[in-house]
């Protein structure tokens, strides 16, 4: 049965495809610069996205969300695995032969004054993918296209010739949006991209996504620690722990039917808002640290701080089917 719902997960999920993805960083080198151990960022990561959709990517800090969505956009090259779009390796593919993917797929940063140039003006910082493919053919044309997009993400056209450190931080990732859709994108990495931001601010970002999403037909990976946030934008969304995905499913049916136990735990420290909620919510602790990314646990990588772990849980586990469209990799569901 499990491997039927498979198939038919894979056969509605071929817009965008992670296939075993691994990143392995260097952690220490012997004398002559030769690794000797390694910090296991990611581990036979796999999932797809579907066309026009969001998936969100959740854990705690270091689970390996950021990498993930670093090794779809080749701004980190797997240690191994594929990834695949609309059917297309691009793994394997030489820098020019990836240049027109590099178009279609973007990024929007986590900090967005970081992530601008304070020497530029904002009208430039947002035609930066308009020069790089040489997508204007005069100076008006790239002006016109600038001015729409800026009024398009909630700015205003006469603010091009601002530099960064005169917007707000709302206004600022307002540029890093304009920049990202500048060459027409199908697939956007928004990698935190809300987290700098007050939570006012960040409700107006999430709407303006949402309204981009469905105006352009764009397909998200969404990435973030705030479940709230995840839960209001994402379609279907995978759990990350240590490297790992353990748990993966419909956005509803993985945040009311959560099957993993950090998940629950996870879930657990979301806040509270109606005096319902915090009458029935109960904190889940975990006991423990995170084990560390150089020498990963064997077998389940939350047995350390699992309350239920067992002697079985020494030995990896496999993928479950907790019911259509939701699975989970737990020895609990064996």
């Amino acid at each position: 049965m499990v491997d039927t719902m498979e198939k038919e997960y894979k056969e509605n999920h071929d817009f965008l495809e992670a296939e075993g993805l691994t990143m392995h960083f260097p952690a220490k080198r012997d004398s002559l610069g030769r690794p000797v151990s390694w910090i296991h960022a990611a581990d036979d990561v796999s999932f797809r996205v579907p066309k026009g959709k969001t998936l969100g990517v959740v854990g705690e800090s270091g689970c390996g969300k950021s990498t993930v969505g670093k090794m779809l956009l080749n701004i980190y090259r797997p240690t191994s695995g594929k990834i695949y779009y609309e059917g297309t390796e691009l793994t394997g593919l030489a820098p020019r032969e990836r240049r027109p993917y590099v178009k279609r797929m973007q990024l929007v940063w986590q900090d967005p004054y970081s992530s601008l140039d304070p020497r530029l003006r904002a009208g430039d910082i947002i035609a930066e993918g308009i020069d790089n493919f040489h997508l204007a053919a005069s100076a008006a044309q790239r002006r016109e296209r600038v001015e729409q997009l800026m009024t398009m993400c909630g700015l205003y056209p006469e603010q091009a010739g601002n530099y960064p450190h005169q917007f707000s931080g709302g206004q600022r990732q307002r540029i890093c949006i304009a920049r990202a859709l500048a060459t027409d994108p199908e697939f956007i990495v928004c990698d935190e991209a809300v987290s700098a931001l007050d939570v006012s601010i960040q409700a107006q970002i999430i709407n303006l996504l949402k309204d981009l999403q469905d105006e352009l037909s764009l397909t998200y990976l969404f990435i973030s620690h705030d479940l709230n946030i995840v839960h209001f934008i994402s379609d279907e969304i995978i759990v990350m722990y240590l490297g790992q995905i353990v748990e993966r499913g419909t956005m509803e049916k993985v945040y009311q039917n959560r099957a993993h136990p950090y998940t629950k735990a996870l879930f657990s420290a979301t806040p509270a808002f109606t005096a319902a909620e915090k009458q029935h919510k109960t904190r889940i602790i975990l006991e423990g640290d995170v084990p560390s990314p150089v020498d990963p646990p064997k077998g389940c990588r939350f047995r350390s701080r699992c309350p239920y772990a067992e002697r079985r849980c020494e030995e990896e586990p496999q993928w479950h089917e907790v019911e259509s469209g939701h699975f989970v990799k737990c020895r609990l569901f064996d």
